[in-house]
């Protein structure tokens, strides 16, 4: 799994040189949702959707918020440093949002991950600053990123009740095909209709990247989630965080010579520092309860 979302990063950005960053997105989760309902047709799985409006809130959020940002992101800076950004941040943000609904408390431990986490954010835009355009698209590309994310955990915590009522496949399918529908609004909003997009699909680095993107990170990447969540638990599942950045950095470096100096490595050092602290102050917590 961690290999598969290490290697779903270059495909992003490349397949964003052919066709506009958002309409790649929006392609994407329109394959993903119609692969998602023909999984469940096929295993007789219910379709049927639990509180409409608290779905579509997770679905805009999950899905259009965060991928449209995500992909405008990524086409403006180094694959490799938005995994790091995405995946280090991503536990840091999902605490933030869930001590606002009451879910996840602040503690000393978490407050200090927070701050390693935006230490490593300063580190790693610092090393942006040598060439000024590049290094302003790069800053606002990471941006960009970081907002992803948060909107991701948003309706990551929005969607944890829908978990206990709908079929996991369900919920995918009902996030992903709504949030695709989104992601095509604003496709058309952000950046126009363009016929020759549609006609660029057809490209080869187009089809390779859907190809990663749909069935290796929705459909294989997403059911090995799944899969690890429920035999291994959220904790050990959440480890792939540490890996799939590096893995998106190494592909990054080695096959479109992205640039990786100190500043990139001690940031990544320092924000992944941060998740750790983030993911074992969770485990401790749960141990502590379970042996109270």
């Amino acid at each position: 799994m961690a290999l598969i979302w290490g290697l779903t990063w270059l495909p992003t950005k490349l397949g964003s040189e052919v066709v506009p960053p958002i309409f790649l997105a929006a392609a994407r989760f329109v394959l993903a949702g119609l692969a998602y309902g023909a999984i469940a047709l096929v295993q007789r799985v219910p379709l049927g959707m639990a509180q409409p409006g608290r779905v579509l809130v997770a679905s805009l959020l999950i899905n259009t918020g965060c991928y449209s940002l995500l992909f405008w992101g990524v086409a403006r800076a180094p694959s490799g440093l938005s995994a790091i950004v995405n995946l280090a941040l991503m536990p840091i943000c999902i605490i933030l949002v869930g001590a606002l609904y009451g879910q996840e408390r602040i503690t000393r431990r978490r407050m200090g991950a927070i701050a390693l986490g935006i230490g490593g954010l300063v580190l790693l835009f610092s090393g942006r600053t040598a060439s000024p355009q590049e290094g302003t698209q790069a800053v606002l590309g990471l941006t960009a990123v970081a907002a992803a994310t948060l909107s991701y955990a948003w309706g990551t915590v929005v969607s944890r009740p829908l978990m206990q009522a709908m079929h996991p496949l369900s919920l995918a399918f009902w996030e992903t095909s709504l949030g695709a529908a989104g992601l095509v609004l604003v496709s058309l909003l952000v950046e126009g209709y363009d016929p020759a997009a549609l006609a660029n699909l057809a490209d080869g680095r187009v089809v390779l990247s859907l190809g990663i993107l749909v069935l290796g990170g929705s459909l294989a990447g997403f059911t090995i989630y799944l899969w690890l969540v429920r035999d291994w638990g959220a904790f050990r599942a959440g480890l792939y965080a540490f890996i799939s950045p590096v893995v998106a950095v190494a592909v990054g470096v080695a096959l479109a010579d992205e640039p990786f100096g100190w500043p990139e490595a001690l940031g990544m050092v320092v924000m992944f520092s941060a998740t750790a602290l983030a993911l074992t102050e969770g485990r401790m917590r749960k141990a502590a309860d379970a042996a109270g």
